[in-house]
């Protein structure tokens, strides 16, 4: 620390206590002592300044430090999340590979006889039983007829989707507006959702991962939809927890993968992506994420912009084009009900340009869609299947 006039004083104080001869002969001496003492004081100034200087420097390195550290965590956690997902999809890709080891026919050079031919037919007998027991036999109606819409909302992008959770007795609405977005906007329940005040009602969910397309699904509180990532990546997020729960890659998929949820459960929709660009539908676990049974339907993906279930039955939309109304194109029923394809023809009230977004709420037994930034509900007519004898 500097001492301001200590050299000053001193000669003063020597003066006073000096005889005049003895301080004329000490003069130099004490101009000396005095230069000395300046010296000194500004040695300690700059003692002083470099001192508050270092203090700043260790300060702004100690704040680069904390980020840095800071930063280390992010990644550490980052890291730690995308090696835990990729060990998932590891996980994942083994168990896939053994689904499709275990559906494939192994190729044979021995002629069928009467024996083989019975087993053929036991097998295939058991194979839709299986499948009878995998879907809910009571479920036994088909869509006869669109009645009516309604447009209950006006909001967001061109393309997007709005839907429920048909499981339990949820009341909320969800809005994914977008193509290509990660925020969602949950509503708690449908009046909330169609008020347009100042100050709608609404929670924003932030994910993790952003969603491709449309086609997305929600079940027993988790969503479902295709990850901005791998073409054939299906995500199970934790509506609650805003967390990623699951991924799985689904099989043979290499085209957009719609999603949807019908009275017996989870399902996803693609087409093949050759020439024929055939329809191939897999119902999934909703728990695990794993494919319980696929088939190649007859339906075209060409043209097709929607395509929802209900009752198992699988309905592709074709858009409007060329004075042509948007229609279902095409009807797969996995049990194979020789009534279904009656189904195919089936106009939609309105003229909504554009691609559109429906989905089929099993619960409500209503359609959603999304035309062009409007929300919309078509109500629908059901009737029985027809069964073959």
């Amino acid at each position: 620390m500097a001492l301001p006039g200590l050299g000053s004083c001193f000669v003063l104080l020597l003066a006073s206590v000096l005889p005049p001869s003895q301080y004329a002969q000490d003069a130099a001496m004490i101009q000396y002592i005095n230069r000395r003492f300046q010296t000194l004081e500004q040695g300690l100034a700059k003692c002083h300044q470099d001192t508050q200087e270092y203090i700043q420097e260790f300060q702004d390195f100690s704040k680069k430090v904390s980020f840095l550290l800071e930063r280390c965590g992010i990644y550490k956690t980052e890291y730690k999340n995308k090696l835990d997902h990729l060990l998932s999809r590891v996980e994942r890709a083994h168990r896939e590979i053994d689904y499709i080891e275990s559906t494939r026919d192994s190729p044979t050079c021995i002629e069928e006889d009467d024996k083989m031919v019975a087993q053929h037919l036991i097998k295939q007998t058991e194979e839709e039983q299986r499948v009878k027991l995998l879907l809910n036999a009571s479920c036994d109606v088909m869509l006869a007829g669109i009645k009516s819409l309604k447009v209950v909302k006006k909001s967001g992008e061109p393309r997007g989707s709005w839907l429920k959770d048909p499981s339990g007795n949820h009341q909320k609405v969800y809005l994914l507006s977008g193509s290509n977005n990660n925020t969602v906007l949950e509503f708690p329940n449908m009046r909330a959702f169609t008020e347009s005040g100042p100050k709608p009602v609404f929670r924003k969910l932030v994910l993790p991962v952003s969603w491709r397309g449309t086609g997305h699904a929600i079940y027993g509180g988790f969503l479902f939809f295709l990850s901005d990532g791998p073409t054939n990546e299906i995500v199970k997020l934790s509506l609650r927890k805003r967390s990623v729960v699951d991924r799985m890659l689904l099989p043979g998929a290499s085209t957009l993968v719609d999603l949807a949820v019908d009275e017996h459960g989870l399902w996803a929709v693609h087409a093949e992506p050759d020439a024929r660009a055939k329809m191939v539908l897999t119902k999934l676990d909703p728990e695990s994420l794993s494919a319980e049974g696929s088939w190649d339907t007859a339906c075209s993906g060409r043209e097709v912009e929607a395509a929802f279930l209900v009752c198992g039955v699988l309905y592709a939309v074709q858009g409007p084009g060329a004075g042509r109304p948007r229609r279902v194109g095409c009807v797969f029923d996995v049990l194979g009900s020789p009534g279904s394809p009656d189904a195919a023809g089936l106009v939609f009230p309105g003229r909504w340009p554009g691609r559109a977004a429906i989905l089929y709420d099993p619960r409500e037994k209503q359609l959603f869609a999304w035309h062009d930034g409007s929300q919309v509900v078509y109500r629908l007519q059901m009737g029985p299947k027809a069964h073959g004898g």
